[in-house]
């Protein structure tokens, strides 16, 4: 059994356009590096070259944020499910994306509370206060 990847449409050129690809590893910078292995300049694309996370990827594993589980030392088992989001900001793509990533138990909790403060800050500039 492997650990399931989920990828993002922005990152599938690097997998020949798989949604979900199949890796290795007991932590998640393991997987990456073995997912690197095959499917060259995905990790750079992940991984800052100080070696943490990029501050607009967001990673789940099986639903946890990975920041909180020790974000690269992040334990992972075979089968596992670790999702790959590239965070999002406004405009349509952002409408678009935020619909795509509320398909997704965790991100669709944040979104959600976003969403709350939000409408809350709209109302009061709407109020002028």
């Amino acid at each position: 059994m492997a650990i399931e990847v989920r990828i993002p449409t922005i990152l599938r050129s690097y997998t020949g356009g798989a949604k979900v690809v199949e890796g290795s590893g007991d932590t998640i910078a393991d997987l990456l590096a073995d997912l690197d292995s095959r499917h060259a300049g995905l990790r750079g694309r992940l991984v800052t070259e100080a070696g943490a996370l990029h501050r607009f990827v967001n990673v789940y594993v099986n639903d946890e944020d990975v920041r909180f589980l020790g974000a690269l030392d992040a334990k992972v088992t075979d089968g596992d499910s670790v999702t790959i989001l590239p965070a999002v900001a406004g405009g349509a793509f952002g409408f678009a994306a935020a619909a795509a990533i509320s398909q997704h138990g965790a991100a669709a909790a944040a979104i959600s509370q976003h969403g709350v403060a939000a409408a809350a800050i709209g109302q009061r500039a709407v109020a002028g206060r």
